[in-house]
């Protein structure tokens, strides 16, 4: 009895098993949202244009002083070394490590690999772009420029202070997740997110203010003119036809 009692349990767990990976495979397909409107695409395109004009801009100012602090960078990082307090520092270290170089990898490969996972190709391919993209716009730039940053800085000590890339970053991953998830609590995640980003590293006199507005255009114009361009190579048509059909195979459960 005990030895046929256990034959029993072995079948129900291997037929339990079983049901469950049928579930799995044949769980609705979650895809991407449809293609953008053509309107909205043109409206990224505005925006994303006019961000990356704001960024030149900026560059150009800070060029012209000679890579010297704005009048405006002296009086906020004054206004933030008055203020500073241990607690403060610990709590703008936070941005500082999350935003840092291996966790910014980290966490966008995740996510890649949960749309992937999720079967959002497309989004998938928008979010790894956009890193790719950012990455490879201020990490070179940072270092042709080579603007100084601020004495007494309390992290990096590299003259790589223009544009700031963890707030580049920032707000090129959250902009960009804003727009393939549409879901407006990721919107306001987001925004606070960006915000703390950019103070955590004014706050720790890592950056000029100037610095942290020019990666935020960086990061703006980079998520809205790459979902801008994706969104539009999927509307043409002539994207790839796999990039939109399930990846899951249908099988049959057997007793």
């Amino acid at each position: 009895m005990p030895a046929r009692k256990g034959r029993l349990d072995a079948k129900a767990a291997g037929y339990s098993a079983a049901v469950t990976k049928q579930r799995w495979l044949d769980r609705p397909p979650v895809r991407d949202f449809p293609p953008a409107s053509a309107r909205a695409r043109i409206v990224a395109l505005g925006f994303g244009l006019g961000a990356a004009g704001v960024f030149l801009g900026i560059f150009a100012i800070v060029a012209a002083n000679g890579l010297q602090p704005l009048e405006f960078d002296l009086w906020w990082r004054d206004l933030l070394e008055s203020q500073r307090t241990e607690v403060g520092v610990f709590i703008a270290f936070i941005p500082a490590f999350v935003g840092g170089t291996v966790v910014m990898v980290v966490i966008p490969i995740l996510v890649v690999a949960a749309f992937f996972w999720r079967r959002r190709r497309w989004s998938a391919v928008n979010m790894a772009t956009a890193i790719i993209v950012v990455v490879a716009i201020g990490a070179p730039l940072s270092y042709v420029v080579g603007r100084e940053r601020p004495e007494g800085t309390l992290a990096e000590d590299l003259a790589t202070s223009f544009p700031s890339g963890h707030t580049a970053v920032a707000t090129t991953f959250a902009i960009t997740l804003a727009l393939l998830l549409r879901r407006w609590y990721v919107t306001v995640a987001g925004v606070l997110w960006i915000v703390f980003m950019m103070w955590g590293r004014t706050y720790l006199s890592t950056h000029w203010l100037s610095d942290v507005f020019g990666g935020l255009f960086e990061g703006i114009a980079v998520s809205l003119l790459v979902w801008a361009a994706i969104e539009t190579w999927r509307a043409s048509g002539d994207s790839p036809a796999s990039m939109d059909e399930p990846s899951a195979e249908r099988g049959s459960i057997s007793t």
